[in-house]
C-alpha cells in the first residue's frame, strides 16, 4: 500500500493505543520512554517516544478524539508526507518547550503537543472552519486564541505539560503560514502541487 492511500492519522492512534496498552502491561515502558527534563539530552529518543505514552485513559481518550477529528481534516489538506512531519515536529518541538519551562526532574508524555501543532495548522489554513470548544462553536482561529491563553496562563500552575502544547502551537502555526506561502506560489490542492 502506497503513503498515498493509507489513512496516517488512524495509523497514529493505532500505534498509541497499543503503546498504552504495553504501558498497562509492562509499567516499565513508561519509565524508559516518557520524557524527563533532566535527561533529555542524554536519551534523546525521549523526544519522539514520549508522543506515544499517555498517563491514564482520560488522558488518550481526549488526545485520540482531538487527533480523530483535527488530523482527518488536515490529513485531506496537505500531502500525506507533510502531515507526518507535522505530527512529529510539533511533538518533539512541543518537548522541547516542556524541557525549557519545567523543572529538572519534570517528566512528560503524551501526543498533545503534535496535536495542538496540527490544530495550529488548521489555524492558518482554514481559519472560519467552525469547530466546538466545550460545546461551544467558534471559528478555527477564535478556537486558537482560547487555546493559548488557557495554556499560557496554565503555565502558572502544576500539573500539565502547557508549554508542550504551547510549542506544538507555535510550530503549527509557523507551518501553516508556510502552506499558506507555498499556496500562493502553486496549485496547492489536496496534498499535490499542480
Amino acid at each position: 500500500m502506497r503513503i498515498e492511500e493509507t489513512n496516517i492519522t488512524l495509523w497514529l492512534i493505532g500505534i498509541c493505543v497499543i503503546v498504552y496498552l504495553l504501558q498497562q502491561i509492562f509499567p516499565t515502558v513508561t519509565n524508559i520512554f516518557s520524557f524527563t527534563t533532566m535527561y533529555a539530552l542524554s536519551q534523546p529518543w525521549t523526544f519522539v517516544t514520549a508522543i506515544f505514552l499517555h498517563g491514564s485513559a482520560t488522558h488518550i481518550l481526549f488526545n485520540m478524539i482531538a487527533l480523530f477529528f483535527f488530523g482527518t481534516f488536515l490529513e485531506r489538506r496537505i500531502s500525506k508526507r507533510s502531515y507526518i512531519l507535522i505530527f512529529f515536529l510539533s511533538g518533539i518541538i512541543g518537548n522541547l518547550g516542556f524541557m525549557l519551562t519545567m523543572p529538572p526532574d519534570a517528566s512528560g508524555l503524551g501526543a498533545s503537543g503534535a496535536i495542538y501543532g496540527i490544530m495550529g495548522v488548521l489555524t492558518v489554513l482554514t481559519p472560519t472552519t467552525i469547530v466546538y470548544v466545550s460545546g461551544i462553536p467558534m471559528p478555527m482561529f477564535v478556537a486558537a486564541i482560547f487555546w493559548f491563553i488557557l495554556n499560557f496562563f496554565g503555565l502558572l500552575g502544576p500539573g500539565i505539560g502547557y508549554s508542550a502544547h504551547l510549542g506544538g502551537l507555535f510550530f503549527g502555526i509557523f507551518a501553516g503560514f508556510y502552506f499558506r506561502y507555498r499556496t500562493k506560489r502553486n496549485v496547492f490542492i489536496f496534498g499535490k502541487t499542480y
